[in-house]
């Protein structure tokens, strides 16, 4: 491995951790010393998404991630549990019989690990997601959610 910072090819794993579907590599630069992260990731049959207008788009995670992102702004969640998040997600999708997935399943499996990660990012992204047009739409959600307490 490469070190980013200075190009040498002399470079160690400190610290090596198995996630859901990546394994996290920390490395030390042997000449600069500087340290770096790395992710590797098991390469699969590629997944693709039918959108509403019946396109298809292939799947792109990074788009995921933003709106977890977005929706976890201002909001108490670390990036590791985004991304673990993200990777939980890739993982069920993963785990489909048929390589060719609605856009309404993963918005629905975006929005179930939102509710559990935060009921604030949970709404926000509800909110978007099911294009909410006036304040009583708003209300319904967190009544729900409200009564599952």
């Amino acid at each position: 491995m490469k070190c980013i910072y200075c190009k040498s090819n002399k470079t160690s794993v400190i610290e090596s951790r198995e996630q859901t579907i990546t394994v996290r590599r920390r490395r030390e630069c042997l000449n600069c010393k500087k340290r770096f992260t790395t992710y590797e990731r098991t390469e699969s049959s590629p997944i693709y998404i039918i959108k509403k207008d019946n396109s298809r788009e292939k799947f792109d995670r990074e788009k995921i991630k933003a709106g977890i992102l977005k929706a976890c702004e201002k909001r108490p969640v670390s990036i590791d549990k985004i991304d673990e998040t993200v990777n939980d997600i890739e993982l069920k999708l993963m785990m489909f019989k048929s390589n060719e997935i609605k856009s309404s399943i993963i918005g629905e499996n975006v929005m179930k690990a939102l509710h559990k990660l935060d009921k604030v990012a949970y709404i926000r992204f509800a909110s978007v997601y099911r294009a909410f047009t006036d304040l009583s739409q708003f209300e319904k959600e967190v009544s729900k959610i409200l009564d599952r307490k």
